[in-house]
């Protein structure tokens, strides 16, 4: 079996001009997802890698999992494909990941990682919001066959409320 967990990267703040891979997380997105992380140690811990966007929120998103739950930083991997709004970039790197890891999450963006639920997930899901996550859980043994995941969704509105 294997599981991916989609992570969207936290709130991201618009107030600088910079270019869209260097916006910085806004304070209220880095309380949310170490709050995230800390309500659902199980989905984050015992991850065989983490692969992160290199844009900046992304990188810190994972960064604050990591830090907020004490995982080791070796685990994290900076990943220029997933540095994209296009699920089909998202799906060809999951269908292509080394089959001897079996848990697996990837740091990114949307459209492409609501996309990439519905595709894994064969189910219509409308919008991954920030901070949140999705868990996949496939039958299949190899990353290249992976299908019709069981989808467990972490939305932030439920631990903040």
């Amino acid at each position: 079996m294997k599981e991916l967990v989609l992570l969207r990267h936290a709130k991201s703040s618009w107030e600088l001009d910079v270019e869209d891979r260097h916006r910085p997380l806004t304070e209220k997105g880095m309380l949310r997802i170490k709050k995230m992380a800390q309500h659902h140690p199980e989905v984050f811990s015992d991850l065989d890698a983490i692969f992160s966007s290199p844009a900046n929120r992304a990188n810190h998103t994972a960064s604050i999992v990591i830090h907020s739950l004490q995982l080791p930083f070796e685990k994290l991997a900076l990943t220029e494909s997933l540095y994209t709004f296009d699920a089909s970039q998202v799906i060809h790197f999951v269908k292509n990941l080394p089959n001897e890891l079996d848990r697996v999450m990837c740091v990114g963006h949307n459209p492409a990682f609501t996309q990439a639920v519905t595709y894994f997930s064969g189910k219509h899901f409308d919008h991954l919001p920030t901070a949140a996550w999705a868990s996949l859980k496939f039958k299949q043994t190899n990353w290249s066959s992976v299908q019709e995941a069981t989808l467990t969704l972490g939305l932030p509105k439920k631990i903040l409320s």
